[in-house]
């Protein structure tokens, strides 16, 4: 490899900046940045590298670099082309899940409510969090509604609900609350969420014991249930500091290419919760980490200090996120950040093993695959399937995956048209759609596309295929007399037995449970969301706001049926309201 590019790299400056890594198709796989642009990547082509790293300098045929004034701005142009061409061996900065977190109104009433997405909130200081564990924030959610009389729903209602006559609201859509009462109830419940529990420990063991003594052995029983809540959810975490410390920790454990990160959040001087993450990443402990925090704080709230290890350059940091980021060589602050560290490798250690076995089985799979259809590479798979009721409301569902590693952030749902009655006629129009879709947005294809069937659903999707002229493999799971896979379709419409007990057939069955539930689940959800909502979203181009917006405009489901399409204009685009029309028609039939 560094004969191949000796002379390239000669080129290469010792500035700060980006580089970008490509395939033999010219795509990019991978995107880093750099103090020294010469000397990192000459590293990838000189030193002996192991595991994931390996596999992906194999891939490399060209490399490409953007040279820059300063490191932050090899930071931000780094993160902007992940952004931008999605490399498959960058994992760090993708999309990941945001953390939950207590959200606690005040005005005009009070109501406890679990927040998903912090950043778009406006009032940052009604947010308490982040909780790890959604489990955790649900609990404690529930415990403080049994304990104070809050409001329940999210809007008001015109009179009084159940929630009032069993004394766990106020009344507020009725009743004169009084204020100093109100006052006092926020200002306990802000205490406590900020970590102050003596006060209602006290306060419960006194209402368990007159409970009690009123032989009242139920409710006994409810308050000692609420105190242990209690226990779980806030005194089992650590007092460390003073009461007014409030900040963030990191640090992580490295060992070839995976990297542990343990994360501490500290709230008035507590160990409010901890995370734990294992990565498998190409790059160093510093970068890595840097990117880590980076990315947690995109879905995150950014808080006013960030206490991060020593090898860290705390200044790019700060500058990136602009807020205070520190380390600390002694005191309780070090304590703490070495005990990240030591919880960063016993997790790592107690799971590499594992991991490692994992990442043989999937590469070994993956091999397995290639052979059996003889091509060069199946990394990037899409597989799809139908959910239906009784022939009507049919939906798709697709899952992708990249080295039998799910991407769910990729996932996709697709409405089918309402004049589809069966399940290769939905294949068809989903398949058409996803790349119909992606051709026009000239963005990446899958390698395979895997189908839940057999010859028939493999020739239905190789037709689409075949029509847009593009060059994706198929395969189909194939199932025997007892619903289970037991055999590969391949485009040639060519049967292929695998082992049941092989790791390829494991990843494979794997693929298409997901698939399965996927669509499912999806299919479930606009059930559920009641015949009016289901017969309206089932309309492709019919979401949330126009349903509501048709909803608001013809008051019932059944003045809708009976609007012209020029009634429906007046809310719809014409070949969405066209396509309402046509499928309610189409029902009547």
């Amino acid at each position: 490899m560094i004969n191949k590019f000796k002379e390239k790299l000669s080129l290469v400056p010792e500035l700060p900046g980006s580089y970008q890594m490509k395939d033999k198709d010219g795509i990019i796989i991978y995107v880093g940045k750099a103090k020294n642009l010469k000397r990192r990547l000459k590293s990838y082509f000189t030193r002996t590298v192991t595991g994931k790293t390996k596999v992906m300098v194999s891939n490399i045929d060209d490399f490409e670099y953007i040279v820059t004034t300063s490191e932050l701005e090899s930071l931000i142009l780094e993160i902007t082309l992940i952004k931008k061409y999605n490399p498959k061996y960058n994992v760090l900065l993708k999309d990941d899940k945001s953390y939950p977190y207590i959200e606690f109104i005040t005005n005009p009433y009070p109501l406890l409510k679990i927040s998903r997405n912090p950043k778009l909130k406006k009032n940052k200081n009604n947010l308490y969090g982040p909780f790890p564990n959604v489990g955790s924030a649900k609990r404690c959610v529930n415990m403080l509604n049994r304990i104070y009389p809050l409001r329940k729903c999210e809007k008001l209602k015109k009179q009084v609900c159940l929630y009032y006559h069993l004394g766990e609201c106020l009344g507020y859509c009725e009743k004169n609350v009084d204020q100093d009462k109100l006052n006092q109830m926020i200002k306990e419940i802000k205490s406590f969420l900020n970590g102050d529990s003596e006060f209602l420990i006290e306060r419960l063991h006194e209402k368990m014991n007159n409970a009690s003594n009123s032989l009242n052995f139920e409710k006994a029983l409810e308050y000692k249930q609420m105190i242990d809540d209690i226990n779980i959810t806030l005194k089992n975490q650590i007092i460390i500091l003073n009461r007014d410390y409030n900040f963030d920790l990191f640090n992580c454990y490295q060992s070839n290419n995976y990297i542990s990160i343990t994360t501490f959040f500290i709230r008035s001087g507590t160990l409010f919760g901890r995370e734990k993450k294992i990565i498998n990443t190409l790059s160093d402990k510093e970068d890595a980490l840097l990117e880590y925090i980076i990315k947690f704080y995109e879905k995150n709230i950014i808080p006013k200090e960030i206490i991060v290890p020593s090898f860290m350059d705390i200044n790019l940091l700060a500058n990136y996120l602009n807020t205070k980021v520190e380390t600390r060589e002694k005191g309780d602050i070090k304590k703490l950040i070495d005990l990240a560290e030591e919880n960063s490798k016993i997790y790592l250690e107690e799971k590499e093993q594992t991991l490692t076995n994992n990442e043989n089985k999937r590469m070994e799979a993956i091999n397995d695959l290639k052979k059996l259809l003889k091509v060069d590479n199946v990394s990037r798979m899409e597989s799809f399937d139908n959910s239906h009721l009784f022939g009507t409301y049919y939906v798709g569902g697709m899952v992708v995956f990249e080295d039998f590693v799910p991407k769910k952030d990729e996932y996709r749902k697709f409405k089918v048209e309402s004049s589809v009655k069966d399940d290769l006629s939905a294949m068809k129009e989903v398949v058409y759609r996803r790349y119909y879709r992606l051709m026009m947005e000239n963005a990446k294809l899958p390698d395979l596309i895997v189908v839940d069937g057999g010859e028939l659903q493999v020739s239905v999707v190789k037709e689409i295929i075949d029509s847009l002229n593009l060059p994706i493999n198929i395969i189909g799971l194939k199932k025997d007399d007892h619903h289970k896979t037991n055999s590969i379709i391949d485009k040639d419409l060519n049967t292929i037995n695998i082992d049941s007990h092989s790791n390829l057939f494991l990843y494979l069955a794997n693929i298409q449970e997901e698939v399965h539930r996927y669509a499912i689940t999806y299919h479930r959800t606009i059930k559920n969301k009641g015949m009016l909502s289901s017969m309206l979203e089932m309309v492709p181009g019919i979401g949330d706001s126009r349903r509501k917006a048709l909803l608001k405009e013809f008051s019932s489901l059944k003045k809708i049926k009976e609007a012209s399409i020029e009634d429906l204009e007046k809310i719809l685009p014409h070949d969405v309201a066209e396509s309402l029309y046509n499928y309610f028609k189409e029902n009547e039939k």
